[in-house]
Order: C-alpha cells, then sequence, then structure tokens
C-alpha cells in the first residue's frame, strides 16, 4: 500500500470519490495551515480530477464556509453525487448558535461553483448530523446515511434536497452483530465517516472505527447487508490504525478497478490537524470481503 498523499500543496482529509464519464473527481476537506483553538480549522471545500489516477487537476475551492449564510465553522467532510445533470454536494457544518447539520450545495458542473440551498437538510439540533453518505439505489431511491456517535439516514426525495418527511429520521440499531465490538460511544467499532454504496448486489457500509480500549486511532472496517436499510452484519476490518488518529474512507470503481481513498498525516508538517488524502487498490473476495490489494 502506497501512503504518498496525492495532494501535496495543501493539507486535505476526508476524501469523497465521485466518477462521471471517464473522470474521476474527489472532493476533499481542507486542514488550514494556522490552527485557531488547537482544533480542526476547516473552512472550505476543494476538488481534484484526474483520468488515468496519476495525473490530477486541481479546481481549488468550490465551496465555503463564506457560501452558508447560515453556518459559522466547521467545514467538514463531504460527499458529491449527480442526478438528472445536476451535481449535489452534501456537507456538514456548524449552525449559528446550534448544533452541527447537513447543507447540500447545488451546481450544474462537478467542479461548482455549488450554490447553497438557504438552509440545512438535516438539522437535528445535535452533534450526530456530520459525514453525510449519499447513494442512488438501482429503483432510483436515493439515501443519505450519516452520523457520529449513532449512524442515521433519511430517504432522499428525487430533488435530493428534501427527504421523505414520513419516514423522517431514521436511527440505526447500533448492535455489536452490526458493527463489531469496539471502544465508540455505542459499544460498537463505528466511529464516524460513512460510505454507502452497492456492488455486486450487496450493499456496503464502509466506516472510521475504533477497537476496544482507550486512546486509539480509528481504523477503517465495514459492514454489508442484503438491503438498503439494514439488517447490517459486520464485516470486519479493511486497514489498521494508522499513526493519525482519524480516518476516512471513500471508495469507488474506476476503469476496471476498485479504489479505496483514505487520509493520513504524512505530509511534512502532519497531524492530527494537518492531514492528507491518498489511495489505495482493493479488491473483492468471492463472499464479498473487502481486501487490500498486495
Amino acid at each position: 500500500m502506497d501512503n504518498t498523499p496525492i495532494v501535496k500543496s495543501i493539507y486535505t482529509a476526508d476524501p469523497a470519490p465521485m466518477v462521471s464519464g471517464d473522470t474521476l473527481y474527489l472532493y476533499t476537506t481542507h486542514d488550514e495551515d494556522k490552527l485557531i483553538n488547537d482544533f480542526y480549522t476547516m473552512f472550505d471545500w476543494r476538488c481534484f480530477s484526474t483520468q488515468d489516477m496519476e495525473h490530477w487537476t486541481d479546481h481549488g475551492k468550490i465551496f465555503s464556509l463564506d457560501d452558508i449564510e447560515w453556518a459559522d465553522d466547521r467545514a467538514w467532510a463531504p460527499q458529491c453525487i449527480e442526478r438528472n445533470g445536476k451535481y449535489y454536494l452534501y456537507c456538514p457544518v456548524h449552525k449559528t448558535g446550534s448544533g452541527m447539520a447537513i447543507a447540500v450545495g447545488v451546481s450544474d458542473s462537478p467542479v461548482g461553483p455549488f450554490k447553497d440551498l438557504g438552509h440545512p437538510l438535516v438539522d437535528e439540533g445535535d452533534w450526530n448530523d456530520i459525514d453525510p453518505t449519499v447513494f442512488i439505489d438501482d429503483d432510483g431511491q436515493a439515501y443519505l446515511y450519516f452520523g457520529n456517535p449513532e449512524l442515521r439516514y433519511v430517504k432522499l426525495n428525487e430533488n435530493m434536497v428534501s427527504f421523505d418527511e414520513t419516514v423522517g429520521i431514521v436511527k440505526v440499531p447500533m448492535t455489536v452483530e452490526s458493527f463489531g465490538k469496539g471502544g465508540h460511544m455505542t459499544g460498537t467499532t463505528y466511529g464516524e465517516g460513512p460510505w454507502f454504496y452497492k456492488k455486486n448486489g450487496l450493499y456496503y457500509m464502509v466506516f472510521a472505527a475504533f477497537g476496544e480500549g482507550k486512546g486509539r486511532n480509528e481504523h477503517l472496517a465495514y459492514a454489508t447487508s442484503q438491503g438498503p436499510t439494514g439488517p447490517w452484519t459486520y464485516g470486519g476490518v479493511i486497514m489498521e490504525e494508522g499513526k493519525c488518529f482519524t480516518n476516512h474512507p471513500g471508495i469507488c470503481d474506476f476503469k476496471g478497478r476498485s479504489y479505496l481513498f483514505y487520509h493520513n498525516d504524512q505530509l511534512p508538517g502532519g497531524s492530527l490537524f494537518h492531514r492528507s488524502v491518498c489511495v489505495t487498490e482493493i479488491e473483492y473476495g468471492a463472499d464479498g470481503k473487502i481486501l487490500l490489494k498486495k
């Protein structure tokens, strides 16, 4: 596995790949060089693209807190998806005077600029509404999963900027059978950073995870299901914990290969607050198991 960062000019984290035609677009957060209050200092989202996984184009800042009037901090892990010719960028932010909430930026181009809805898509008034992951199933139903410490989801309407209020916000049962026994607040390994997709008829939920015991860094693990809303079955560890406290998965297929994007702290000056996006190949076992390609 190659831990060389893709982007070397700035600190990036929370990679979210999206394939459109012959191009892979990679959306990331941006760790600022100078910290405020010794905490994650993140104001905008960036986009990079490639057609060969070797040469990357930097599209710069595509969306920022300045574009979201109702938010004031924490431009955290996003994901983008295309539907009916428009691109939807789901972003967790701190709502002014409240907790975390999920914003949506909309654009006619995968590289923006994105325009905010003007209000949160998901806003429970707590701190759980972070790290959205979006997927459109074969029947056209779109799902948005999110959350730390709990995994929750909504069924998005076809317009992608509202959800089915009759179903509401659904809390996934946080069981050891679904997410493994671990050291996070629910007693499972599930921590944050869910990544939802489907492969060979099986639904996957990949996530940043905490093993048993205190003081551990995040590793990457996954669960699978026969349906888009579970029940989930814990599948095991994909990537062991590294030196960086956080990690964040982003998985896609591109030109016949499968890739896992993640982040570490390998650039000069790297730390838990100064991270860098990387990528490695994965493969799938006959039983659907996710394996790092050797």
